[in-house]
């Protein structure tokens, strides 16, 4: 694949900037520091109140070194101030990196879907609309996201569009007849110390990455958040749409704590078209 095809991921995503903000370098209580003050990462996990690992804190997702390059190509001749690609995930810009594009399981119709989208080099991507990136973009791309863990609610916070997620861990089920929407409906549970959580409810409009595959409303996801060290968390990512793809794949990230820190207001707009329709 060419990365030539891939430059709108940069392109939508270069509209996230950082901005001085109040909270920012804000020393964050309980953070296990070094003898020099600065935040210590590899001490131990924290414990909630439950026993369980609390993965509450600001995450960013951290490529391996030179992943981008072995799954994607060269990118850094892309990188501008504020945005380096080589910080994103692979699996940002094509959600079937793993696979050779003659192996990718990917059934014929949504192939001719995609080649379609990469043809225009994602142009129509829902975030060069102002809409949500949805599941898994926003944990992919190098902006953070925060979480935080209640006895039985996750709620996630995502910068880079301003959505959120509630990850409900009380033991109910998924609605049985979901109204689709943009994030879904996601349910979570302990197994040991991973949190495994089901998605489901999807509507068809989000990609699934940046050069566009799309997804259907048969979509599950299903993420296992593991928090190997307090500044240090594995995910691991299952992608499940029959109508799209000929099986399941996996995919697995990693994510770093971006300490003495917190997620930004991120406003756009720019697609607002509510007004004409007011009554005058």
């Amino acid at each position: 694949m060419h990365w030539q095809s891939l430059k709108l991921g940069i392109v939508f995503a270069a509209s996230v900037t950082c901005a001085s903000a109040q909270w920012l370098n804000y020393p964050t209580p309980g953070t296990p520091r070094t003898n020099d003050g600065k935040p210590n990462l590899s001490a131990p996990t924290p414990r909630a109140s439950n026993g369980k690992p609390d993965l509450s804190g600001v995450w960013q997702v951290d490529p391996a070194p030179g992943e981008m390059e072995r799954k994607v190509g060269d990118v850094g001749t892309f990188a501008v101030p504020g945005d380096d690609p080589r910080t994103f995930s692979p699996y940002f810009f094509n959600i079937l990196a793993d696979f050779k594009p003659e192996d990718a399981p990917i059934r014929p119709e949504a192939a001719t879907v995609f080649e379609t989208h990469a043809k225009t080099h994602g142009k129509d991507h829902p975030s060069s609309h102002c809409q949500p990136m949805g599941i898994p973009g926003t944990e992919l791309i190098a902006v953070p996201f925060k979480m935080i863990q209640t006895p039985g609610v996750v709620v996630m916070l995502h910068e880079q569009d301003f959505t959120f997620r509630q990850i409900y861990t009380d033991g109910r089920p998924l609605p049985a007849d979901p109204q689709p929407s943009w994030l879904g409906y996601s349910i979570g549970k302990w197994e040991g110390d991973t949190l495994v959580v089901t998605t489901a409810g999807f509507n068809d409009k989000a990609w699934l990455d940046a050069i566009g595959h799309t997804h259907t409303e048969a979509l599950r996801v299903e993420e296992r958040f593991r928090r190997r060290d307090f500044g240090h968390m594995e995910l691991q990512i299952t992608i499940d749409d029959a109508k799209t793809f000929t099986k399941p794949f996996t995919i697995k990230v990693n994510q770093l704590l971006v300490p003495d820190s917190d997620v930004l207001e991120t406003v756009c707009a720019e697609n607002e078209r509510d007004r004409a329709h007011f009554a005058k």
